[in-house]
Order: C-alpha cells, then structure tokens, then sequence
C-alpha cells in the first residue's frame, strides 16, 4: 500500500460504513461512521479484503502495516492484541500477562490495557473484539457483529 486517502465502503452487514484512512502506505484509522467522509473513495484492496472477511473469509490482517501513534505502553499491548488469532477470544489479564513489562495481577496494568484498547485507532486490524472482558474501540454493535463472523 503506497497510498494515501480515506477509502470507505457500505457495509449491510455492520449497518454502517468501514472507513480506513491511510498515510503513507499505512493505517492511521478504521472507523466505522454511518456516513462516510464526502471525500472517501470506494476502491481499494484493503476494503475488498475487509468486505470478504465480513463474508466470512478467515484473514488476520497481519501484513497490513498499520501505523500506531499511541503510547509506547499501548502501543506494546495493541500489538500484542493484534496477535490474537483469528476465532480467539482470550481475557484483559490474559492480554496483560502477554504484553512485555506488565503484570496481570495489577489493577493498574489492567487498566493500561483497557485504554490502550479503548483507544485502538485501527479496530478490526488490531482486533481488540477479540478481547472478551474490554472495551472495542469499535462500537458495540459492531464488536458483537466481528465476534459473530469469527465464532465468538
């Protein structure tokens, strides 16, 4: 991906739009608004991959490179989310005992976790639905729709 722009496709299953926004050959943001940005554009592989992942098709989305202007300490939480696989739906102490320096037994580690999800600027690329116990960056409705395309 050498692009960059804000690309968005309808989607009927979620009932409202998948909007990435792309910088320099990287995710900066999904977001999912009912109406998207007047100036998005429609076609671009990573909305045909998103459409058929909505479909159905098992895709992890690991070699889109996604670029996380977050906290260093988020920042090594969501990337460990983001190697939850597909159809795997594991717990916030599960994701604090995985990330590197944290403890799982620390209300305030758990916390991190928390709001390094709520604040996940890429939700179904780093997918915190996966998260059983947090928050998605994602809307609710939305969340509960990815966990049912995987299983969850």
């Amino acid at each position: 991906m050498d692009d960059a722009g804000i690309y968005a496709r309808d989607s009927p299953l979620l009932d409202c739009a998948v909007q990435v926004g792309i910088a320099q050959g990287r995710v900066i943001s999904v977001s999912f608004p009912r109406t998207p940005e007047d100036d998005a554009e429609a076609d671009h592989e990573l909305l045909d991959r998103i459409e058929a992942y909505l479909e159905g098709v098992e895709e992890d989305f690991t070699d889109v490179t996604v670029a996380l202007t977050v906290p260093t300490d988020q920042r090594e939480v969501l990337e460990t989310v983001r190697g939850i696989p597909y159809g795997t739906q594991i717990g916030v102490e599960k994701i604090t005992s995985m990330a590197p320096g944290l403890d799982p037994e620390s209300e305030d580690d758990q916390r991190l976790v928390r709001e390094a999800l709520q604040n996940n600027p890429a939700p179904l690329l780093i997918p915190d639905h996966r998260v059983r116990d947090g928050p998605s960056a994602a809307p609710a409705e939305v969340a509960q729709k990815l966990r049912s395309i995987e299983g969850l």
